[in-house]
């Protein structure tokens, strides 16, 4: 890892962070909450400015950052605490952050579709060659395909994600073809061995291209963000039964070496203009699962917040502001010890 890439990395996290945080500052202002800190960052202050009564500091970690408003975690009397505001205006900060996140997502999408050369659909426009497997096995030019192993099919990617959970290079395809809906139960594809010996799927068919203009780009950008979305969710499920296990997790070292992988890409020929399509792509996957990770009911993050203040709207008596406190605290210590463990996964995959 060099440090352009690190730098870059830093950029990119403090891009996501700065938004997050942003949609919790912006809606506590609306909502009349008295912001004490906005932060940049994590462990001790750096340097920072007071305007009003709020100070803005950047910390020394860059691995996230907080807004801390007044009674957000201890009782406060001052009317413009968060604790005073009713329940929909707490739910509405608490969960401002992680939908500036998703919003960021399909921001990033819209801009980076519109300098495609042209919009990806999932209809067949040809083989490699006439004796394709797939084409052999049922798969026609001109099919849309819309399913793969019963999963409904959004855009290309989650015809990929198919492709990638494969363990026998068959599967059953539901197309759409000259009007109708047919399902081809068994298409077949071709395999190779690497030099390790692990075995891949070739893919001997390609797709159409859309003409980029607003309503294509607009319409992929829905979809690829749907899909996007729900592959990051089926991975978080795939983790909690085992599929995955932690050496599959990255850190913000693994992070970074990705980003590595994807800007040093230019030096095995790909474009300047393709490898900032491929960076935004991949902050495209980071800020989606940022936000989607962020309302997860664990404690310490926004979801377990929301998820507090749902229970105060059943029972209409809030948590002591001290116990939730306790909570999220234990909460925070458990993912750094996490985070930790990941880390030290991310280093020893460098060796």
């Amino acid at each position: 890892m060099t440090a352009l890439y690190i730098v870059i990395a830093v950029l990119v996290f403090g891009v996501i962070i700065i938004i997050h945080e942003a949609g919790h500052f912006t809606a506590a202002k609306l909502c009349g909450v008295k912001v004490n800190e906005f932060s940049l960052g994590m462990g001790p202050r750096l340097f920072g400015f007071g305007r009003g009564e709020t100070k803005y500091s950047v910390r020394l970690l860059p691995i996230g950052g907080y807004v801390s408003m007044e009674g957000e975690d201890s009782e406060s009397v001052d009317p413009r605490a968060f604790g005073q505001k009713p329940v929909w205006q707490r739910l509405i900060i608490v969960c401002a952050g992680a939908l500036m996140n998703l919003i960021l997502g399909f921001v990033i999408l819209i801009i980076a579709t519109s300098f495609e050369d042209g919009v990806t659909t999932t209809k067949v426009a040809g083989f490699y060659a006439d004796d394709s497997p797939s084409h052999v096995s049922g798969l026609e030019v001109g099919d849309e395909i819309i399913r793969v192993n019963g999963m409904r099919v959004f855009c290309d990617t989650d015809i990929s994600y198919q492709f990638q959970l494969d363990s026998d290079r068959v599967f059953e395809m539901t197309v759409i073809r000259n009007g109708e809906k047919l399902t081809l139960p068994a298409v077949t594809f071709d395999g190779r061995t690497d030099e390790e010996g692990a075995q891949s799927l070739v893919i001997d068919f390609y797709v159409l291209g859309e003409k980029v203009s607003p309503f294509t780009v607009v319409s992929y950008s829905v979809r690829k963000f749907v899909s996007v979305a729900r592959i990051i969710w089926l991975s978080l499920f795939d983790l909690l039964r085992g599929r995955y296990t932690i050496n599959d997790l990255s850190g913000p070292v693994g992070i970074v070496n990705e980003i590595g992988s994807v800007v040093g890409s230019t030096a095995q020929g790909v474009s300047v203009g393709e490898m900032l399509l491929n960076l935004m792509s991949f902050v495209v996957f980071i800020t989606i699962n940022v936000g989607i990770f962020n309302l997860l009911p664990i404690p310490a993050l926004d979801g377990a917040r929301a998820f507090f203040l749902l229970i105060e709207l059943v029972r209409r008596k809030p948590m002591k502001p001290e116990v939730e406190g306790t909570v999220h605290f234990v909460g925070l210590m458990l993912l750094f010890g996490l985070m930790i463990v990941v880390t030290v996964f991310d280093i020893l995959k460098l060796f």
